[in-house]
């Protein structure tokens, strides 16, 4: 009797256990999130780290915001960009604002926060601006439907891009290529100029760029701007939960793998080629010639600055001949800014320009590391610079040719050595560079040598941004290698080096063995 009240006891105690953990259960995922920060410590963390973008009263209107692109979010409005609730519901999920919070908004000025506070931190943070919104007080609704995910295949992305195309459901603002060539003035909620995303370039994705991220912007579109949700049941291009994962895949696929910045790739290696170079954008041999991508970055030196840029990176190419060097330049551009052009006219900021970009050398080569200022230079040491526009409805495309020793000392010189020409297609640029190797101007030309690393400095203009004059993007130097023409001078160098270590030992032994004999 005494052992079948043992066993009575121990199962009604493990009955008691497992209801109080499916009791914890329920509350947990509340515990851990909803309730997990503390608004009055968050206020502090908030002025001292965020109110400077979106303001005091949280309604985005701080003083950084109008040097921001796009404008710092406004708390009040309720409007948060990455949701994963279903499309109609409009309170995001705590989890969504902490994601917002910790990793950023890539494209954007907001930074992730995971490096310097704490998760507690950010909790604490996330309580304080919810009663901005009012959302303290309010519960989201239930997660968007995932459905099965489908699995990335040809099948499945051929079947996504028929989507993408199928009655400009996604080419009217992110073009052909997904390089974000709208064919119409996108703007945000309170009027600010919004851009497509370039589909090429996953990591400036908001939300993050897994199919499965790709899929939940898809679903509920991005509140705030004029990315609509695609699982809208009102809406003539509505797509299916399965329909919505192979567009996924597709857009997932669209991702560059060759074009991309390397960190470790700081030199453009120009190949020699026989008999003459390139003289097209779309000569079959540039595919040939090695890539070099790099970020270019706003020039906020001189007046006037450029903090709102549109450009984020370039790429390069070169070749030679014994007589030419030939470089071409490539970089993704949402619209092509001909000044006159009523499409363009139409959908670039006011103040429409000539989209543009320059490369720059040293005049004279430097025998040591140092370099002229990568902003036009200096007096000590000028530089040269060759600068193409794309013309105008009444103008042709144009080079010129200058050379600087500061912002405050330009000469523009006749250019009959430097030529340039350029061809846009579906949102990309691709500029061609031709110079002879050697001109009549040593003191003032840049002369190119074979096996030598050369400075270079490039920078570009996005005439629909209204960026002219000092208001550009660019890179800082690094470096344009002519690989030598002679196959025979890295093996006799290696042969070199191998007979003086011979040499050194074989004289060490030799020293050895006398001083042997000598004891």
């Amino acid at each position: 009797m005494r052992r079948v009240g043992l066993i009575t006891t121990n199962i009604l105690s493990r009955i008691a256990v497992g209801y109080a953990i499916a009791g914890l259960a329920l509350v947990l995922p509340i515990l851990t999130l909803a309730d997990l920060g503390e608004a009055d410590k968050g206020e502090e963390i908030y002025f001292q780290h965020c109110a400077g973008c979106h303001g005091e009263e949280g309604d985005g209107l701080g003083p950084g915001a109008e040097r921001l692109l796009p404008p710092p979010r406004d708390f009040t409005s309720g409007m948060f960009k990455i949701m994963t609730t279903a499309f109609d519901e409009y309170v995001p999920r705590d989890e969504d604002l902490f994601k917002m919070v910790s990793d950023g908004m890539p494209g954007t000025s907001m930074p992730g926060w995971s490096d310097l506070l704490s998760d507690q931190d950010m909790w604490n943070v996330l309580s304080y601006l919810k009663i901005f919104s009012g959302y303290d007080e309010e519960e989201p609704g239930p997660e968007l439907a995932y459905g099965e995910q489908i699995p990335s295949s040809a099948i499945s992305i051929g079947k996504g891009k028929e989507l993408y195309l199928e009655d400009d459901r996604c080419t009217e603002c992110h073009g052909l290529e997904g390089k974000g060539d709208a064919k119409k003035r996108l703007l945000g909620d309170n009027s600010e100029r919004t851009w497509p995303r370039n589909l090429t370039k996953p990591w400036n994705f908001l939300g993050g760029n897994d199919p499965r991220e790709i899929f939940a912007r898809i679903s509920t579109g991005i509140p705030g701007t004029q990315m609509p949700s695609f699982a809208d049941e009102a809406s003539t291009k509505k797509l299916s939960i399965e329909e919505r994962w192979h567009v996924a895949n597709y857009v997932k696929s669209l991702e560059k793998t060759v074009e991309v910045v390397d960190p470790q790739n700081t030199v453009v290696k120009a190949v020699l080629v026989e008999g003459d170079v390139a003289e097209t954008t779309d000569d079959p041999r540039w595919q040939e010639s090695q890539p070099s991508t790099f970020f270019l970055v706003p020039q906020i030196i001189a007046e006037e600055r450029q903090f709102t840029p549109s450009y984020d990176t370039i790429t390069v190419r070169a070749m030679y001949s014994e007589e030419y060097i030939a470089v071409l330049l490539t970089w993704d551009d949402r619209t092509k800014s001909i000044p006159g052009d009523a499409t363009a006219e139409k959908i670039s900021e006011e103040g429409l320009a000539e989209d543009g970009v320059a490369i720059q050398f040293p005049v004279t080569i430097p025998d040591s590391m140092e370099k002229p200022y990568f902003g036009m230079g200096d007096v000590a040491n000028p530089v040269n610079i060759w600068h193409w526009k794309s013309g105008t409805t009444d103008l042709p495309e144009t080079v010129s040719l200058m050379n600087a020793k500061g912002f405050a000392e330009i000469i523009l010189r006749e250019s009959p050595d430097v030529h340039a020409t350029g061809t846009y297609l579906n949102g990309t640029w691709r500029v061609l560079f031709k110079r002879k190797i050697a001109t009549e101007n040593p003191g003032e030309d840049i002369q190119f040598s074979e096996g030598v690393f050369i400075p270079v400095v490039f920078a570009a203009w996005d005439g629909s941004a209204a960026e002219n004059g000092s208001r550009h993007t660019m890179t800082t130097w690094y470096w344009l290698l002519l690989e030598s023409s002679s196959v025979w001078e890295p093996i006799l160098a290696g042969l070199i080096a191998m007979l003086l270590v011979i040499a050194v030992e074989f004289w060490w032994l030799r020293n050895i063995k006398r001083k042997q004999l000598a004891d």
